[in-house]
């Protein structure tokens, strides 16, 4: 099982993000890390500045942190490419249609799985 430390999660991002609009080879991973970044253009300058893998994001101050959010729709687009855990991606296909869009019901899953 990969289990990947802050730094290399932080790490891992900054670098997709680096590769994406440097227009470099992106590994299958880092595409879909990529077009999930794209989706969020407001973690772009975060995921540009390399200073910000050492920031606390901290919900305290109204904070949202971009690396773990970003993690949280890479995990669950990963369930849903092999429909693990089963029905993940039928659950999430209505959710889609009822919602609008994958983005919206990946937020909802998300916001789901906090509670």
């Amino acid at each position: 099982m990969f289990n990947p430390s802050r730094d290399e999660v932080r790490q891992f991002f900054t670098e997709t993000w680096r590769k994406e609009r440097a227009k470099e080879i992106l590994t299958p991973l880092e595409s879909m890390a990529a077009d999930w970044m794209r989706e969020h253009p407001e973690y772009h300058d975060a995921l540009a500045n390399p200073k910000s893998r050492d920031a606390d994001y901290s919900p305290d101050h109204g904070q949202t942190n971009p690396f773990l959010h970003l993690s949280m729709h890479l995990a669950i687009s990963e369930q849903l490419s092999i429909d693990q855990p089963p029905g993940i991606r039928r659950a999430h296909d209505k959710l889609a249609a009822r919602l609008g869009s994958s983005h919206d019901a990946q937020h909802a899953i998300i916001n789901a799985s906090g509670k």
